[in-house]
């Protein structure tokens, strides 16, 4: 099959980012934390920091235990997704690029022009090389190319950091056979224990597997499409679908009392309910975790007709907040989480607060359209107030935070121009 596909992987992403911003952390190994405290844990970590031990979750003390020296820096989101939007535009002038897989990688489609595999080299080169003279020597990346997504991602990640590997029809299955199945997107650990129940425990056996059997296993044509991606037959990756919304944030200790826990609450609420109206969906659920010390803590949620009210939504929290067990104990941590979702189309309007929550609607989106023109904060809802400056934005690798929606801080982020050529 024709190769179609070429995917662009940024390596250690944050940590690259931090190293092109401060040149004295270049050369050096750099850990990215959301907060400079030695119980926090690393997001992100150079290649360097990673060879030593150091991997994502990784508690700041012990990253300094691992790899003495290490620099610990604390993360800076609206800069990364600076730096993202610059890197898409650079790639775009070499290469379309067809998706945007999360805030480290995209893929890019080869058209008959660029399928002959040394066109698709030169291409990818071409790439490197405009990212190092626009963006910078530190944003290094590994590229794969195959027939499909799915090959071309597994082609990414076979070469760390600055690879480049191509996979053509020849050299599957043989180059995958050293992977483990859990390598392959479409395959997490829940699903990596059903085909090991049915003895499929290496990739060699996933190949041999016939596409009925697959179907089985995964309950659905999920399968067959697995069968077929690892063939090359040119399929998208596994869709990747909004199932829940939510925000949390680990209080810093002026908050941790119970009026603060309940306003930074509110805020987190305030802050996904936005979300949820810019997405045009709609949350069926809240659940409420509170965290204290030692890991210890409780959760909760409601369900209700769906919704995205941000006063409706208040009303469940207060509602779950009323019913906490052990009043009284100081929170360490909080969070919310908006679930079952649906978009318009699934949304059963409540028969009798309809024509009050289109009235709402209106309010919302003034509500919004001010926050997102004056800068975080311009307006919101009393229960956050006093926690208005805390629970700032943080970036999931699966989704990438707009700032224009979610109310940074915009002396986190700053214009990354173009360099002189």
């Amino acid at each position: 099959m024709p190769l179609r596909s070429l995917i662009v992987d940024f390596n250690s992403f944050f940590a690259s980012c931090e190293q092109q911003e401060r040149p004295e952390l270049r050369g050096r190994s750099v850990g990215v934390a959301p907060v400079l405290a030695e119980t926090s844990c690393c997001i992100a970590a150079s290649y360097d920091a990673r060879r030593r031990g150091v991997q994502v979750g990784t508690r700041v003390d012990e990253a300094r235990r691992l790899c003495p020296g290490i620099a610990i820096v604390e993360a800076r989101p609206a800069l990364y997704i600076q730096y993202h939007r610059r890197l898409i535009e650079v790639i775009e002038s070499c290469l379309h690029v067809t998706e945007v897989l999360s805030i480290d990688e995209v893929a890019c489609e080869l058209t008959a022009t660029f399928a002959p595999r040394e066109k698709a080299v030169a291409r990818a080169r071409r790439i490197k090389a405009a990212i190092a003279r626009d963006v910078g020597a530190c944003l290094t990346c590994s590229i794969g190319i195959a027939a499909n997504p799915f090959l071309a991602k597994v082609a990414s990640d076979m070469q760390k950091p600055d690879g480049l590997v191509v996979l053509e029809d020849a050299d599957v299955p043989q180059r995958l056979l050293g992977l483990e199945i859990g390598d392959f997107v479409g395959i997490g650990k829940n699903m990596e224990r059903r085909l090991r129940a049915r003895g499929i425990d290496t990739v060699r056996k996933l190949y041999a597997a016939t596409r009925a059997e697959l179907r089985g296993i995964w309950g659905g044509v999920e399968g067959e499409r697995m069968h077929a991606r690892l063939r090359g037959e040119d399929l998208p990756l596994p869709a990747h679908r909004h199932q829940t919304i939510g925000h949390s944030h680990v209080l810093p200790p002026e908050l941790r009392n119970e009026a603060s826990a309940l306003a930074v609450l509110h805020r987190l609420l305030q802050k996904a309910a936005m979300r949820l109206r810019h997405l045009g969906l709609y949350a069926g659920g809240l659940h409420v975790a509170v965290r204290h010390r030692q890991g210890r803590g409780w959760s909760d949620e409601l369900r209700f007709n769906e919704t995205q009210d941000t006063l409706r939504l208040t009303h469940a929290l207060t509602q779950i907040w009323e019913r906490r067990p052990g009043r009284g104990r100081a929170p360490f941590q909080v969070g919310v989480v908006l679930f079952h979702l649906v978009e318009l189309p699934g949304h059963t309007p409540d028969l009798f607060t309809h024509e009050q929550e289109q009235a709402r609607g209106r309010l919302h989106d003034i509500v919004d359209s001010l926050n997102r023109a004056y800068g975080k904060n311009t307006v919101y809802f009393g229960g956050a107030h006093g926690a208005t400056g805390y629970a700032p934005m943080r970036i999931a690798f699966t989704r990438i935070p707009q700032p224009e929606i979610e109310e940074i801080d915009p002396a986190q982020s700053k214009v990354i121009r173009p360099k002189k050529k």
